[in-house]
């Protein structure tokens, strides 16, 4: 079994195709899905998707570029993920490639989230682009390791995956590592310990190969832990089951489908 550890099924493109989504995910051994929120004007929807299936759970947070929205308070999102389907906080991070400028604000949104997490006792989903040290240094100086969490779709070094890895965080592969020009992440997908990542799609975007270009979903997440598993010389079963032990390790109040169907 496979899990999607990062998703937007509430997006334009999938929400309106939710069934035969889900029938897809089946078919290809993915269980489970994390549908990740990035604002909150549309967090309802991200936890109506994880109240509607027992496969899919929720997070609660606000993007790092999203501007003109409303900016969340640390009791907020205590409250917010306190829901059983909500089993972190995030997207929340840095991202100076799209907006310029003093950024301050930005920083201030992510030690909110990260003060959240660690008073919810629950991990965060962590963006970062072109933003690498600061995220690392508002991590360290926030205590972030004390909540853990995992860097999602990462395409950084080496070096900034090792920081992640010493704070007690997880790595999250997506599409990208399909990419043929992504030969420096692949070279981090060899590296980084298996006991520490996950596989995401990050749908709708990121489609990885063979379908790139196409609305990712997370049926595709498939093709990350393929590659995953070519890249290490392992078997495509020990990729799955690995990262699939890691997602509900990491996100603890996580409870899989088939124990909730039993219960």
């Amino acid at each position: 079994m496979l899990v999607d550890s990062h998703c937007h099924l509430d997006f334009p493109g999938l929400a309106e195709h939710l069934p035969e989504l889900l029938s897809r995910m089946a078919d290809q051994g993915v269980g489970h899905a994390l549908c990740v929120g990035v604002d909150l004007e549309n967090f309802s929807k991200v936890l109506a998707l994880a109240e509607s299936d027992p496969r899919l759970f929720a997070s609660v947070g606000l993007h790092p570029d999203y501007t003109d929205c409303r900016e969340p308070e640390v009791e907020e999102l205590v409250s917010l993920a306190s829901h059983p389907r909500v089993v972190a906080i995030g997207e929340t991070g840095l991202d100076y490639y799209r907006l310029k400028g003093d950024l301050g604000w930005q920083v201030e949104r992510f030690r909110i989230h990260i003060r959240a997490a660690k008073a919810a006792g629950k991990p965060l989903i962590i963006h970062t682009r072109s933003a690498a040290e600061d995220t690392l240094r508002v991590m360290a100086e926030e205590g972030a390791g004390e909540a853990g969490g995992v860097m999602h779709c990462f395409t950084e070094s080496l070096s900034v995956a090792e920081r992640a890895l010493d704070m007690g965080f997880h790595i999250s592969f997506s599409g990208i590592v399909t990419f043929k020009s992504a030969q420096d992440l692949k070279a981090v997908a060899r590296a980084v310990p298996l006991s520490r990542m996950l596989v995401e799609t990050d749908a709708p975007y990121l489609a990885p190969v063979p379908h790139r270009g196409r609305t990712n979903e997370p049926a595709y997440v498939r093709h990350v832990a393929e590659e995953i598993a070519r890249l290490r010389d392992i078997s495509f079963e020990e990729v799955a089951a690995a990262t699939t032990a890691n997602f509900f390790s990491l996100f603890a109040n996580a409870v899989p489908a088939r124990k909730v169907e039993g219960a």
